[in-house]
């Protein structure tokens, strides 16, 4: 299996160098050159198996020789041993053909568990082989970074930075990044918006002294091994509906695009996806040019969905090298557009896009409508995420059943489930003392260099 940049101008690589490359050295995404595709058969004999057992079915043509079958099995059952449902992703009837698939049984609460768990076995592993330690350098607007930290923390041969947006995070997200005590690990809380933190970490990769002077590595969705944990989630809860001899629907909230790009690669391997539904928060760039075909930033307005606070998202980039024939060249002249604000899609590539993902909006006001009236009328307690998902699904229900992910714990946004329901959702009792664990936390200006001599103090040490 060989992987390519959707900029077309960097190297081949393997899976094990993808995965530790992450982004490109022209500044583009890793792809497989070739989406394998599963049978019919394949597929229905996933049936039944738990989680762990088609994780391996859906990830294995990927991996190459990185791993053998039993090491790739063992750390599959190491990476979803710490999820506290024995389902790992349950799936929950909302009403007639709408599902809610739970993603937030892991260690951190979020959907981001599911990769983050798995890339943190898989890169241990690799590193073990060779001796080698990497720095990991990502951003998050709260999931990720609370998902990397759990992950990464002690771990012998990595040292791992997180950039996230200081303010604009919920305080179970910020403690959750903070209170590790692990030497290796390090929160950094940086002035800006998500969009900033992306960038430095997106110029970190782009300078290449610095990247191969700290063996620089990421974990955000910009790593295919991240993306491609993700799809196995799509393949279980298909299955269990009926797949592949029914087709199913999904509704992904999602700001950066990873988690909907994980389907649509599902559905290119095979799996009978009728409709891939984008759902935005009021930072709706992606609904906006799904409906209209510009790309254009207009700014990030905080919301009570902090984790869906984009407006660069990253994964499109993706996508849109299949809708514009993976032609490198068109892609790097629309990323070269939207350093200046924003870019035009082609009528052929909206065209393929369109056939592929249908989109909606939900404003705050309806978010929190969405949480009351779910609880009202199923018990099913959702997060101001899953509520944007419920939301949009709705609107896009149809005679196939439709999936929406609910991608973190209400636990994790108190306030604004509150504020929904008149009654404060509580931790699990593991994380109880949460807010009672001594912070440890460095503030940072939004300024690469600032950044990369703190990273390269902390890594002499």
């Amino acid at each position: 299996m060989r992987y390519i940049s959707t900029r077309g101008q960097a190297p081949v690589l393997n899976f094990s160098e993808a995965m530790m490359t992450g982004l490109a050295r022209d500044g583009g995404l890793y792809v497989p050159e070739v989406v394998p595709v599963l049978s019919k058969a394949e597929i229905s004999a996933m049936a039944g198996l738990s989680y762990e057992d088609v994780a391996f079915r859906v990830m294995r043509p990927y991996l190459g020789s990185t791993f053998t079958d039993a090491e790739f099995k063992g750390l599959i059952a190491k990476a979803y041993a710490g999820f506290s449902h024995a389902a790992r992703a349950p799936l929950v009837q909302l009403g007639p053909n709408h599902f809610l698939l739970e993603l937030f049984h892991g260690p951190t609460l979020a959907f981001k568990d599911f990769a983050m768990q798995l890339i943190g076995q898989m890169m241990q592993a690799a590193l073990a082989k060779t001796g080698d330690r990497i720095t990991i350098v990502g951003a998050t607007s709260g999931d990720t970074g609370s998902a990397a930290m759990e992950a990464f923390r002690g771990l012998a041969n990595v040292d791992l930075f997180i950039l996230y947006p200081h303010g604009r995070v919920s305080d179970v997200q910020r403690c959750q990044m903070t209170t590790p005590a692990e030497a290796n690990v390090y929160a950094l809380a940086m002035d800006g918006d998500f969009d900033n933190c992306q960038a430095r970490v997106k110029d970190m990769f782009n300078d290449f002294a610095f990247r191969d002077g700290v063996r620089l590595a990421g974990v955000n969705s910009i790593n295919w091994a991240r993306v491609l944990a993700q799809v196995v989630y799509y393949f279980y809860a298909a299955v269990a509906l009926g797949a592949p001899e029914r087709s199913v629907s999904f509704t992904v909230p999602t700001g950066n695009f990873g988690d909907i790009f994980a389907g649509y690669i599902a559905r290119k391997m095979g799996l009978p996806i009728e409709q891939l539904v984008i759902a935005t928060n009021q930072n709706d760039i992606l609904n906006r040019a799904m409906k209209t075909g510009d790309y254009v930033q207009n700014g990030v307005t905080a919301s009570i969905s902090p984790s869906m606070d984009i407006q660069v998202s990253s994964n499109f980039e993706r996508a849109l090298f299949d809708a514009y024939g993976r032609d490198g060249a068109a892609i790097s002249a629309l990323m070269d557009e939207l350093k200046a604000g924003g870019f035009h899609i082609s009528q052929g590539a909206m065209g393929m896009l369109r056939e592929t993902f249908a989109s909606g909006r939900c404003s705050e006001a309806e978010t929190l409508a969405t949480i009351t009236r779910a609880f009202a009328e199923t018990g099913e307690v959702l997060c101001p995420h899953s509520a944007v998902g419920v939301k949009v699904a709705e609107e896009n229900l149809g005679a196939a059943p439709m999936i929406t992910l609910a991608t973190a714990h209400p636990a994790k946004f108190p306030d604004a489930v509150e504020s929904a329901m008149g009654v404060r959702p509580n931790l699990p009792p593991r994380m109880a003392d949460l807010f009672d664990r001594p912070e440890r936390v460095t503030r940072v200006p939004n300024d690469l260099g600032a950044l990369q001599a703190l990273i390269r103090e902390r890594i002499a040490r």
